[in-house]
């Protein structure tokens, strides 16, 4: 077996091209952590922060926070998992973007034999991301009406179909025809091209001037006003994201002129903080993907050699659904 693997690093906040393929000794486990032979790595907004220095952590460090593979070393306290157990992760710490990633063992759970590796490294964070949206941030109800930013993305793919098998109604946004029709494709009840349309104008003519109850927005800055506008008295805005730039200088007077509405800002750690909360969490998604009310979309595959491109074309909203980077191994 090698002693080493290729593994992703940057040395330095900026652009794609800070990431260099580096070999690394393969990771040892200590007593509570797991080292998981990546067989696919899922790519995620996420990346980009932490690529770029919004989301600052002490450099060089790896990149990617989700994967699938099977587990190669388990740690002497670890008892939910063994060596040769198809695993799957979305949740951390950094370093996914490599051949073998070590990582805590709360932080991996099971996949189910029914759900491919590529399929359990496109949909962990993604999927993880929808449940706390949908059934802990804000419990989702049969035939409410919501707004969800990005309708056609990774996560919002996964959003259309939870939304459908709640009986929820899901106006979506997107930026082209196209991804318009792929979000309807995956369950949303109506979208809007954003590009085109008045979002806040589109959405009381849907909602017949009642607007919504609660917003998801992952896109950030470009959004946050007619978000707000989008909302009921006292309605919920869900910032989850910063696509186009994190929120800045928010003026709390809004709140209350806008309606005496709710915001929050919330992560996907807090949710799942514990194994037995990461595994509800994921027992959840895995459920509606085995019983085929959630189909993982996967629109690119790259090789994790070409990981600078499979960031530039994601910054740039050219993908459509999840994006994997792929391994030789």
């Amino acid at each position: 077996m090698s002693t080493s693997i290729k593994a992703i690093r940057i040395e330095k906040n900026g652009g794609p091209e800070v990431m260099q393929m580096v070999q690394l000794p393969v990771p040892q486990p200590q007593a509570h952590e797991v080292v998981v032979r990546n067989k696919a790595i899922g790519l995620n907004f996420i990346d980009i922060y932490c690529r770029d220095g919004l989301y600052p952590s002490t450099l060089p460090h790896g990149l990617g926070f989700e994967g699938a593979g099977v587990v190669e070393a388990v740690g002497a306290e670890v008892t939910h998992v063994k060596e040769g157990d198809r695993v799957a992760y979305g949740q951390g710490p950094l370093g996914a973007y490599a051949e073998a990633h070590c990582l805590p063992a709360d932080r991996v759970v099971k996949l189910p034999d029914a759900i491919s590796f590529e399929e359990g490294a496109a949909m962990m964070l993604k999927g993880l991301t929808v449940q706390y949206l949908f059934r802990q941030t804000y419990r989702l109800e049969p035939g409410q009406t919501i707004l969800f930013h990005a309708a056609a993305g990774g996560v919002g793919l996964i959003a259309c179909q939870w939304a459908k098998a709640l009986g929820v109604n899901l106006i979506g946004t997107a930026s082209s025809a196209e991804k318009m029709e792929l979000a309807k494709q995956h369950g949303a009840w109506a979208m809007i091209n954003y590009k085109t349309e008045d979002v806040v104008q589109r959405v009381l003519e849907l909602t017949d001037g009642a607007k919504v109850p609660v917003v998801y927005d992952g896109v950030g800055a470009a959004t946050w006003e007619r978000s707000l506008d989008c909302l009921q008295p006292r309605g919920l805005m869900v910032s989850y994201g910063n696509a186009s730039g994190p929120v800045t200088g928010v003026n709390l007077g809004i709140l209350a002129q806008k309606g005496s509405l709710y915001v929050t800002r919330p992560i996907l750690g807090n949710f799942v903080a514990t194994q037995e909360a990461m595994q509800t969490a994921a027992d959840e998604l895995f459920d509606l993907v085995e019983s085929g009310q959630i189909k993982i979309q996967i629109g690119q595959r790259v090789p994790l050699e070409q990981v600078g491109e499979a960031h530039k074309a994601l910054a740039a909203g050219q993908t459509t659904g999840a994006t994997i980077l792929t391994l030789d191994n």
